[in-house]
């Protein structure tokens, strides 16, 4: 069974979804069709200990607070994917990094000469739970803004709240 919970935050509505015992989604308004959102596969408002801890950690955040501990998380996907978010969490608060410069780590801890930014990239894009797994903290090349499955809007907010200025439009 899958529970779910709406957050209110200054963004909209944010989307907490687990499994009962860890959180296995975010999402930003928009980011899944309200069809899904309100489809009998979640049981909604569940009065879970894991969405209140979800809550003190997006309150902290979105009062310009670095949280510090992290909800327990449960991820699904490829090998590849995991690796990639695992990454994303090493992204420090505040700070910014490239989908190259993923691409590059990889690659190295790989042993191999080159990783593709653009399967870094895709993989970014299936964060399944946005904000806590900071993929908003990651840039084109030369620090340039680039696409934000819950909008570019909502990445400079995100960015901003956390003190982040040096990016390019």
């Amino acid at each position: 069974m899958l529970y779910g919970k709406i957050y209110q935050s200054p963004l909209g509505e944010i989307f907490l979804e687990s499994d009962g015992a860890s959180l296995c989604g975010l999402y930003l308004e928009g980011q899944r069709s309200q069809i899904e959102l309100a489809s009998k596969k979640h049981q909604m408002n569940a009065n879970l200990a894991i969405f209140k801890e979800c809550k003190k950690w997006l309150d902290m955040y979105f009062k310009a607070l670095k949280p510090n501990f992290t909800p327990k998380i449960t991820l699904n996907g490829t090998p590849f994917r995991l690796e990639v978010w695992q990454m994303l969490c090493e992204i420090d608060y505040a700070k910014t990094t490239t989908y190259g410069a993923i691409a590059q780590k990889l690659a190295h801890k790989k042993g191999i000469a080159k990783m593709s930014s653009r399967a870094v990239g895709s993989a970014v894009g299936k964060n399944p739970i946005s904000i806590i797994i900071p993929c908003h903290r990651v840039l084109g090349a030369n620090q340039k803004l680039t696409g934000y499955t819950g909008g570019l809007e909502k990445k400079i907010a995100l960015l901003e709240l956390e003190g982040v200025r040096d990016f390019k439009l």
